[in-house]
Order: C-alpha cells, then structure tokens, then sequence
C-alpha cells in the first residue's frame, strides 16, 4: 500500500479500504504528510474487541499507536472539535489497523485477511507487490492513473454493502410494521371511543343561571332579596366548573355588605345548594355545585 500525499490521488481510496477491513465506516484523521491515524475505540469496536488496552498492547506496536495529542502537536495542529474528540484518545496508524485486523476473529474481516496473505505471498514469490491499472480510466489530471481494487477486496465491499441495503430494508420493514401498528391502536381507540359515547347516558341539557335559580326556590328555600343576589352572582360560574370569589368581591359586585353576603353563602351551603371545595389560587373559597 503506498501512502500518498495530497497531490496524488491513493491507489486504493482508504475509506473503502477501511470499510472492507472493519466492515464500518470509522473516523479517520489525514495528517499534511498524508498518513491516516484512526480512534482505536472505534477501530476495536468494529472488530469486535472487549479489552481495549490488552488488545492494542498484544497486536498493535508502539510506533503504530499514539495519543491524539502527540499526533497532532507533531504538526502544529489543534484538536479536533467535536464527536467526542480527546486529548489522551489512542490512535492507530494503517499498519496498526492492518495489525488488528489480522487478531480479529469475526467472519467479515476474512476476505480482507486473504488479500493480506496474498500480498505477503506475492512479495515473498516475487519481490514486490503492485495494483493493476484500472482497464477504463476515469476522468483525472494529466498524468494520474487510476488502478483496479483487487478481486477479494472488491468482494468483500460487495458483501459489505449487500448487508448494509439488508439491514436497511429489515429497518424499514420494522418501520412499516410500527406503523401499521400505530393505525391499528388509533382505529381500536376510536372504536373504543364510539363504544364509550354509546353507552353514556344522555346528559340533560345545561342548566341557565335562572333555570339554577328556579331548581333552588322550588326546594323550599327561603330566597330573600340577599340570597337571590348573592345566588345569582355565583350561578353563571359554578354552571362552568365552580366558583372562587371572595366575600369582599360579591360585596362589591352586589352591593350588600360582607357581613350580609356571608351569610346568604352560608345558607346557601346549609341547603346544599353550593358546597366548598378547597380554594381558588387567589386564597377565595371555591364553591361547585353539590
């Protein structure tokens, strides 16, 4: 593999390169002199490690892993921000991912393990190792060459992506069969919901705050000048939930004074026509209809 700087283009693109090593796409950093460093954590999950740091101490040299700090500080250059980018991250370069491709024992990283092997076993048969030139070349600038992806490298994109779509279309009929779900619970509950109205009683019609008024003097009530003001004060309210006015506002608004409005509201409550409930946030007693 030639590493190569940013003038050329690579023989073989390192993201696919990655992705048909580790079967994911990882995070990669590219320094000026063109060499790729990865996150460990992301390259060891990928393959399936569960002991980090054994597992770069067993497979992967010192001079292949490094801090982010140190790479970076190597070239002047800052951390990078975000997606969870640390100054103490281990990084590993190409030959330390090849490294831990190699100890990784999950099916997918086979067809790469033999283009590995091949590569050995054409070096040592014949002294180096070389890409053949792409059969038809792409547009690019004078004087660049584009090679072909090797056989088993090719396949094992393929697999990759094959996968990749299967999983997506399993997602989608995951999706489908939430959905269909979703419609099925929104017709049962409103299946529910027609049940439900068909087998309340039909409720009266609502009551006017004269109409209250009449229900209440046809009980017997003694209805004095003073309980009907104070009655017909509250009734509009308390026909809409309940009524929490202090005995100084029904003064105001009916012109009799506390004393007299208190007690018409405690005869009204003796006859259970109101019944307190607690109180309205303004600290006045809130009444409702019994």
């Amino acid at each position: 593999m030639n590493e190569q700087n940013n003038t050329r283009k690579d023989a073989i693109d390192i993201n696919d390169f990655v992705f048909a090593a580790t079967g994911a796409r990882v995070r990669r950093l590219t320094m000026p002199d063109g060499t790729h460093w990865f996150p460990a954590a992301d390259v060891l999950k990928e393959l399936g490690y569960r002991n980090p740091r054994k597992t770069l101490a067993d497979h992967v040299p010192t001079e292949h892993r490094e801090t982010l700090e140190k790479v970076t500080g190597g070239y002047a250059l800052s951390i990078p921000a975000g997606r969870e980018w640390r100054r103490d991250m281990n990084l590993v370069d190409l030959q330390g991912l090849i490294r831990l491709v190699n100890g990784c024992t999950k099916p997918e990283s086979q067809p790469f393990k033999a283009w590995v092997s091949e590569v050995i076993a054409t070096i040592q048969r014949d002294g180096s190792y070389s890409l053949e030139p792409a059969p038809v070349q792409p547009a690019a600038p004078t004087g660049t060459t584009a090679y072909a992806v090797p056989q088993q490298l090719a396949d094992a994109l393929v697999r990759l992506e094959e996968r990749s779509t299967r999983s997506d279309a399993a997602l989608r009929q995951i999706d489908d069969k939430q959905n269909t779900i979703v419609e099925m619970l929104r017709d049962i509950t409103k299946t529910l919901r027609r049940s439900d109205d068909r087998s309340r009683p039909v409720q009266a019609p609502e009551l006017t705050p004269q109409q209250l008024l009449a229900n209440w003097k046809s009980r017997n009530l003694v209805v004095t000048e003073d309980v009907h003001a104070v009655a017909a004060h509250l009734a509009p309210a308390l026909l809409h939930g309940g009524a929490g006015y202090s005995v100084e506002e029904i003064s105001v608004c009916t012109g009799l004074s506390p004393d007299r409005v208190h007690d018409s509201l405690e005869l009204l409550s003796e006859q259970e026509c109101v019944r307190q409930v607690g109180r309205a946030p303004n600290g006045a007693p809130f009444y409702v209809l019994p």
